[in-house]
This record gives C-alpha cells, structure tokens and sequence, in this order.
C-alpha cells in the first residue's frame, strides 16, 4: 500500500490537499449519461450545444462531400467517424440525434434522386439502424470506461486516506487512549460526518459528531451484537474492530464511504488499539521489573545492615549463658533473646539469598546429597524444634541421592516445613516424601489445615504475596516461598501445591537427578 500510494502526489500543491479533495479533483470531468440528467436545465443545455456543434460538423461534411463529388461510401464513413466521436465524447443521446441529421444528409443530397427526401428507400433504414446502433455500441462502452475510471479514482482517493490514517496512527500518543485520537483522525481524513468507536479494553465510548439521544452508546450495542451491518438510507456503517489477538471493540461511522472503504478503516482502528494495549502491556512489565529491582536492591541493603548487629545479639546471649550465675527468669530472657536473633538472621539470609537469585549471582555448589542425612540434619537443628515430633518421613529409597546445591535444598525444605508448622492444625502430622520420577526426585512436605483457594495457588509464589483469608491471622512476610521458587528454578527445576479440605496441603519441589549447567 505504501509504494503505490506514494505515487499518488505529483508537485506540492497536490500533496497539501486532502484526499477528499483529490478524489473531487480526478473525478470532477467525469460524466456518465444517465436518463435522469435530462431533468436538469444544465446537462440539457450541454447536449443541445453538444448536439449543435455534431450538426455543424455534419454540415460541413456535407457541402465539402457534395463540391467534391465525394461518393456516396466516402461520405457514409466520415458521418459514421461522426457518430462514433459523439458517442464516445458525448454520449448516447447526441449521437443518436447526430444519426438521424447524417442519415437525412445522406439521403437529401447524396442518394438518388437528390434535393428529394425519400424515407421509404431500404438504404436509408439501414444507414440509420447502423449508425444508432454504432452509437449504442460505443457509448455503452464509453460509459463502462468511464465507471471504471470513476472507481479507480474512487479506490485511489481511498488508499490515500487509508494511507493517511495509518501515517498519523503511527504518531498517536500511547501514553493515551486511543479512542478520543482515532475519532478525531477518521472525521478529518474521511470527512466522516460522525464517528463513534467503542474500546473494549478500556470499557469506554468516544464520539464525535452529531449523534440523537438513542444513538449515544451506538457503538457498545454493536459491540455487544457482535455483528457489523451498513444502512444506506443513513449512511451509517457498524463494524467489530478485530485485531490478531481477538476483537477489540467497535466502530460506527456515518459518511459517504464504500463498505470496502469502511472495513480497511476497521482493521486499521483494531491494529491502533492493538498496538496502545500492547505498549501498555510492555510498560506494566516495565514497571513491574524496575519494581522487582528496586524491591531487591532494598532487600539486599536491609539484610546486610541487619546480619551484623543481629550477630552481635546472638553473640552476646550465647555469651551470658555460657558465662552462667544468671537467675532462671534471666536464663528464659537470654535463652529468647537468643532464639528470636537466630529467627531474624535467618530472614535476613534469606532476603540475601533473594538478592542474589534474582540477579543471577548465586554460584551453585552442587554435590550428591543424600535426601534422607539432610532431612535428619535439619530435624535435628533448632529451628525444628517446636515441630519435630509431629514429622512423618517417609522415603521409597533410603539411599536416594540428587545433586544439588546442599544449603539451598536444606532453605527449600526449611521454608516448607516452616510454613506447614504455621498454617497446620495444631497436633496434626506433617508429612515429608520424596521418591524418584523418571529423571527427576521430587520431595513434598504435606499439612492438614485450611485449603488454598485456587486462585491463591499459582500466585502464593510471587513476591509479598498472601492469601487474603490468612494475612491477618498467621504472621508472615510472603518472601519464603518466592525464595524457594528461585532456588528450585536456579537447579532448573520447578515448584507447585495442591490443597482440599479432605488431603491437606502439599508443596511439592521437583529437581534433576543430575545438574545441568547454568547458561
């Protein structure tokens, strides 16, 4: 479209003018004989002019011919060379009377006997029928080429404008909607007398133009009808906007455009509305990731100026304890202090852990780990304490090994055991498994307390995120689980859980056997 159109602007004066103004110009000398123009004084002034001017030319043929001596074939030709231009130039009706005043010269002054009229004579009926229908003929043909024309000026003038709109769709501002723009561009270029599209995306309506009380939500009821139609009487056109992703919204314009016209204006609205959704897509995930960095960066900072004063605390309760000659109250004080120092250093490994995840700084030092040692190990740290008689361990292989990162498995299963200790039903069992799946191991930790709404599923591993009926009643930050889910996917593996009322909560961790290098 664009090459060809390119070609329709030949000096300056042409390229400041509007379609619409081009197109009047290459059709304006465009004249095709209709039967209803006889009504009108001007186009019957022009054929009678048109008309005088054959009758001369006929005249002069005449005398010249009869001077001459011109025979009879000669002068038949050049009248017939007559009629042909007539009905080419002028139309029908001209050649037709030029036929009638040729065919009485013919027999007047050529056929004998001359100075006589004799209308009864054979030849003359023949020299008429040929000439009318040689005027026929050509002016059918006369009139088809100039439709033609008038069509092809008609499509020109119309890939211009399509041309235009999509020039100027390309400058639109994206950081605005693009219904109030569009309107404005599609009234101007098409000289459109009222537009009115209707955005899906944005669930809102612009319109300009003159529009009746029961044509203000016009476009949303095409929309909804889901069915784009034309009405000649108004000249109002309704078209669904369909974009490669779908339908987008409506379109309804009112104004002397061609149904074809109409639809190449639609699919040019849908890709413009398209294109706005997308560039707000693309800046949301912008935004989202500059978030993501900012979040990371603040994380990183709070956990390194928290681990050392934090350090400091543990050291110094572990300090007084050791140091002995403390009361029983001072002992539990020290023994508190102690633990919940521990309970925040870890959180702040964790936010550090985070950090670095998330910009691809964690080195994995994977080696083979047995899972059945490491889930002992944790059982036996602290940390378990107030959990440990409720784990249920069970295995399909006591040797079973992975390799993996070892501290980020054990932060893995941490984090899992932590969250079923806080969301179980107190004295409920909490289940840990892990069996081999072709060439993966998959490990899952299983509680029994409230079920996870579907919807909360696929999000409860995103950043701060909570489930809305359990943010007020369990503690908690929503950065465990994103860690775990970082971790899982830095060994290139994955992380989900199911939950009902009848079998509890299971999280479930699947790693491969063997490590795969980081690219």
């Amino acid at each position: 479209m664009l090459g060809y159109c390119g070609k329709l602007t030949i000096d300056a004066k042409t390229r400041r003018q509007k379609p619409a103004q081009r197109f009047k110009q290459d059709i304006g000398n465009m004249e095709i004989p209709i039967v209803s123009r006889w009504v009108e004084p001007q186009w019957s002034l022009r054929v009678l002019w048109q008309s005088l001017s054959a009758w001369a030319a006929i005249a002069l043929l005449t005398y010249c011919a009869f001077v001459l001596h011109v025979n009879l074939t000669t002068i038949s030709s050049l009248f017939l060379l007559v009629v042909v231009a007539m009905a080419s130039f002028c139309g029908f009706w001209q050649a037709s009377l030029t036929s009638i005043l040729a065919v009485a010269c013919l027999d007047y002054f050529f056929m004998p006997p001359v100075f006589r009229f004799n209308i009864t004579d054979q030849q003359d009926w023949v020299a008429l029928l040929t000439f009318e229908a040689t005027a026929l003929v050509i002016s059918r043909l006369s009139a088809k080429e100039l439709r033609s024309a008038r069509d092809a000026a008609i499509h020109r003038a119309g890939m211009a404008q399509l041309y235009e709109l999509s020039r100027n769709s390309l400058w639109m501002d994206l950081h605005q909607p693009p219904g109030p723009q569009l309107v404005v561009l599609i009234q101007r270029i098409f000289d459109a007398r009222s537009v009115a599209l209707f955005d899906k995306s944005l669930e809102r309506q612009d319109r300009i133009g003159v529009w009746t009380a029961d044509e203000q939500d016009l476009a949303q009821q095409c929309w909804q009808s889901c069915a784009g139609k034309d009405d000649r009487e108004t000249e109002t056109s309704q078209r669904i906007l369909q974009a490669p992703s779908g339908p987008v919204g409506a379109l309804v314009i009112r104004g002397k455009l061609t149904p074809l016209i109409v639809d190449a204006l639609a699919s040019l609205a849908a890709i413009a509305i398209d294109r706005h959704q997308s560039f707000e897509k693309e800046e949301r995930a912008d935004a989202a990731r500059r978030g993501e960095q900012l979040r990371a960066a603040v994380m990183d900072a709070l956990g390194h100026e928290f681990k050392t004063p934090l350090t400091t605390v543990q050291t110094a309760s572990s300090g007084l304890l050791e140091l002995g000659g403390l009361t029983g109250t001072q002992q539990d004080l020290a023994k508190l202090i102690e633990g919940e120092a521990v309970r925040l250093n870890e959180l702040c490994t964790r936010l550090l852990l985070t950090a670095k995840l998330d910009s691809h700084q964690v080195g994995l030092q994977t080696n083979e780990v047995n899972i059945q040692e490491l889930i002992s190990e944790m059982l036996a740290s602290p940390l378990a304490k107030e959990v440990r008689d409720r784990i249920e361990v069970a295995l399909e292989d006591p040797a079973l090994l992975v390799s993996v990162d070892r501290a980020l498995l054990a932060m893995i299963l941490t984090q899992y055991i932590d969250n079923a200790a806080k969301y179980s039903e107190p004295n409920t069992p909490i289940r840990i498994s892990a069996r081999m799946s072709r060439s993966e191991v998959v490990i899952s930790v299983q509680n029994f307390g409230s079920a996870i709404r579907i919807e909360d599923r696929e999000r409860i591993f995103d950043r701060f995120y909570r489930a809305h009926d359990m943010k007020d009643s369990v503690p908690g930050t929503g950065i465990g689980l994103s860690v775990v889910r970082k971790a899982a996917e830095a060994h290139h593996g994955h992380v989900w859980v199911i939950s009902d009322d009848k079998e509890g909560t299971t999280f479930f961790v699947s790693l491969p056997i063997h490590a795969r290098r980081n690219h």
